[in-house]
């Protein structure tokens, strides 16, 4: 199945709108798109279900911040991907000996 990001876009908006969310706040709506996040990362850290659908509220709230200002995710996700693919990094170790990787900068990528 394929996934039409612009129309999820409008959908959200549509329901958030239908429900009466105010999303003039324009801080509020990311921190609660972090309040998401950290809500997947704390039932990921203990084991317990739910951590997609915690993703899926992440994403609601993600979906409805690009519509409310105008972006189109959909591009700006394949233009990023696309970037990231060309990006350089070398491995170092942490002090603590876990693999880092740190972005190199080119010219074409500063």
């Amino acid at each position: 199945m394929s996934v039409n990001l612009k129309k999820l876009q409008k959908e959200v908006i549509r329901n958030k709108l239908e429900k009466g969310f105010d999303m003039t706040d324009v801080a509020l709506e990311f921190c609660r798109a972090h309040e998401e996040l950290s809500e997947a990362f704390s039932k990921y850290n203990k084991g317990q279900d739910g951590v997609a659908e915690e993703f899926a509220d992440v994403m609601i709230f993600i979906l409805g911040m690009c519509e409310n200002f105008g972006f189109d995710l959909e591009k700006e996700l394949i233009t990023k991907i696309e970037k990231n693919k060309k990006r350089k990094y070398r491995k170092e170790k942490s002090p603590n000996g876990k693999d880092i990787f740190i972005r190199i900068k080119t010219p074409e990528d500063p």
